[in-house]
């Protein structure tokens, strides 16, 4: 199993030590730092309420302990704080500042707070603030790049508490005073490296100890690489080391040196793997990346990634699925050996296969929803068995825990500018898995990142109808989040780009997402013209379903504008379409909304007996919930004649129908119900996952 997709038997290699995760020295620090929580600022000082929260700066280089040391100040009080604690990175693994706007979706994703598609920095970090109002929370903020990062985040509540971690000074947010950090204390020093030789060989030299530490000037990043080193040389001793270290001393950093040594006592093959996971997404890896990267089996890669675990050169994720993390303080130095000591054609090649592993992964995650259509199964079966998922659960599972390095898998293909092709391929699989295990709604926030990627490769590339497929599935999730105009204008630009592509069927879908954008904003004289200029591309190609559905859209915008008659021809028209196309279901529907145009119109007899009409078909077509809504229509109608005991019947019908919840009955929908400013949901369901086109046999 364990050259499976998902690997069952554990998230993390053993352990060297039980107490291998328990925190080391920083004693002044940590109290200095919790004084500092109760410090009086200088609004308290000058008799003033602060107006945000207390910003706590823990300053150093990378490697020097510096998360460590916050994630232990969070540990300690972390009680006083009643809604926990929320993390956020602000830097990428190579050191390129988070957006904002990013930071604080994953922010309001962790207080479960909803985050609109394409809502701007400034609205998701209002949204922040307004949801920290009436909290009392601790806010992480690792790895900051600059003040207006953190800035843009702090909460307006001096019941929250900030912790920022950077390389230096954030100048520009008031009334921090940073905890700079240097090296570990001695005695916490050789602690730490006794954890990877044992404590024999520090006790039977602990000068030697000492002179090692003094080496590594005590950075916590280089003793463990020092201690892995040792680790896997058991015969070797500690002065052994510290010798070596001071015959190659130079003018380089202590980290430098200690990577040095450990990179050089590597194999070929494995310290090829290790230049190239300076490749992988977000700095993290799974065995696939690095087998995709360095071109050798999955359990092989597996096994080599326990061992760089073992020397301190990457970091072991507690995750449900085997997860690794290269240190920050170690991808620059990766990444500058894979510069000098890989030609960039090899480096090339290695995104490609990582990007195309990646591509086949997405679809084994998906194709294991769809077990139940045979060409799915024989797909599923035909890729190799270290891709497939035992069952639809672990695809989820996978799905979401690579999450973040899939969404920069995305990202840094579309940065490359050289492997679009790819790019466009796994920006496709990935909208389709997510859509397929978390659904559009929730995938929603993601899948407009997705499709503004998208966007870019199309224009790029100037590949017209890939252009207007990504600017109407933008302007689809516009649309559902509220954000009309915004949506129009993006329809309106599909409309330009379907048209440059030649291409009537994303034309013809434009005009009609343009005439529902209308309609949303209640221009129904202009919602009605959008309409039957997509309804004459659907009659030109002989789309009678396409035409019975804007012949409804149509009605919908008349009967908005109280021109009944012209709606009633138009719905009449719609039901013509369905029963001519064969669908039962969409003509009784039709036919429902007959009946109500005839009731506002003031013609209830004929409102009675088109909604009979539209009963029988609603039977024939086993929709119950339709019929229920149906019979509740009757008997509002009944009741406004005059004939209450004949209401009654039919009341009681809707109630049989729906086992005794007929208040819960829905009338049938309008069709400007059907998607605020798209078309009908089924049909926009299905365009917000599609990467290419809005053709229907795409």
């Amino acid at each position: 199993m364990t050259d499976q997709a998902v690997d069952a038997d554990g998230a993390r290699p053993a352990g060297r030590a039980a107490d291998e995760g328990r925190f080391l020295g920083r004693t002044r620090e940590l109290k200095e730092l919790r004084a500092d929580i109760e410090r009086a600022g200088l609004d308290t000082l000058s008799g003033r309420k602060a107006p945000r929260a207390r910003v706590l700066l823990i300053a150093g280089r990378p490697g020097s302990g510096r998360t460590a040391l916050a994630e232990e100040l969070a540990r300690q009080v972390a009680h006083r704080y009643d809604d926990g604690v929320l993390r956020a990175r602000l830097s990428g693994h190579d050191g390129t500042p988070v957006p904002v706007e990013r930071i604080a979706r994953e922010l309001l994703g962790a207080l479960g707070l909803p985050t609109p598609a394409g809502a701007t920095e400034d609205d998701l970090c209002e949204a922040l603030r307004a949801a920290l109002a009436d909290r009392r929370a601790l806010v992480l903020l690792d790895d900051a790049a600059d003040a207006e990062q953190v800035d843009a985040l702090l909460p307006d509540t001096p019941e929250c508490l900030v912790v920022a971690v950077s390389g230096g000074p954030l100048t520009g947010i008031s009334d921090v005073r940073p905890c700079t950090l240097g090296g570990l204390d001695t005695r916490s020093a050789v602690e730490l490296l006794s954890r990877f030789t044992g404590s024999v060989r520090i006790t039977v030299d602990p000068r030697a100890a000492e002179s090692l530490v003094e080496e590594c000037q005590a950075q916590p990043a280089a003793l463990r690489l020092a201690g892995g080193w040792l680790a896997a040389r058991p015969k070797a001793t500690v002065a052994d080391l510290a010798k070596q270290l001071n015959t190659e001393s130079d003018e380089s950093t202590p980290l430098r040196r200690v990577f040095g040594l450990v990179y050089a006592s590597l194999s070929a093959p494995d310290a090829r793997m290790l230049r190239l996971l300076s490749l992988a997404p977000a700095g993290q890896v799974d065995p696939h990346t690095a087998s995709a990267l360095a071109g050798c089996s999955v359990g092989d890669a597996r096994t080599a990634l326990d061992a760089f675990a073992g020397l301190g050169l990457l970091r072991a994720l507690t995750s449900p699925l085997p997860q690794y993390e290269v240190p920050g303080c170690l991808h620059p130095l990766l990444e500058a050996l894979a510069e000098t000591q890989d030609r960039p054609g090899e480096l090339q090649l290695a995104r490609a296969r990582m990007l195309e592993r990646t591509v086949r992964l997405l679809q084994s995650c998906r194709t294991i929803t769809e077990t139940d259509n045979p060409e799915a199964r024989e797909k599923l079966q035909a890729m190799p068995r270290s891709m497939r998922f035992p069952n639809p659960r672990a695809a989820e599972d996978w799905l979401r825990v690579r999450r973040p390095a899939l969404l920069a898998a995305a990202r840094l293909a579309v940065a490359d500018g050289e492997l679009d092709t790819l790019a466009r391929r796994l920006m496709s699989q990935l909208v389709k898995a997510m859509v397929a295990h978390f659904g559009t709604q929730a995938a929603a926030p993601d899948l407009y990142g997705i499709h503004r990627l998208v966007l870019d490769v199309a224009e790029r590339q100037n590949l017209p109808r890939e252009q207007a497929a990504a600017l109407l599935n933008l302007g689809d999730l516009d649309a559902r989040t509220g954000r009309t105009r915004e949506a129009l204008v993006r329809y309106r630009a599909a409309l330009d780009a379907g048209r440059r592509a030649n291409d009537p069927y994303a034309a013809g879908r434009a005009m009609e997402s343009v005439g529902g954008a209308h309609l949303e904003l209640g221009d129904f004289d202009r919602a009605a013209d959008w309409f039957g200029r997509a309804l004459a591309q659907c009659l030109a190609r002989d789309d009678r379903t396409g035409a019975a559905r804007l012949y409804g859209r149509i009605a919908t915008a008349h009967t908005y504008a109280g021109r009944y008659g012209e709606a009633l021809r138009n719905w009449r028209a719609a039901v013509t379409g369905h029963r001519k196309s064969g669908d039962v279901a969409a003509q009784a529907r039709a036919l429902s909304e007959v009946a109500r145009v005839q009731e506002y119109a003031g013609r209830p007899e004929e409102s009675l007996e088109t909604c009979h009409e539209a009963v029988e078909l609603a039977r024939r077509a086993e929709d119950v919930r339709l019929q229920a809504a149906l019979q509740l229509r009757l008997a509002d109608t009944l009741e406004r004649l005059g004939d209450p005991a004949s209401a009654q019947l039919h009341r009681g019908s809707a109630e049989r129908l729906l086992g005794g919840e007929a208040s819960q009955a829905e009338e049938p929908a309008e069709e400007s119900a059907e998607g605020s400013a798209g078309v009908e949901d089924s049909k926009q369901d299905g365009d917000a996952c599609e990467i290419r086109s809005a053709r229907p046999e795409d």
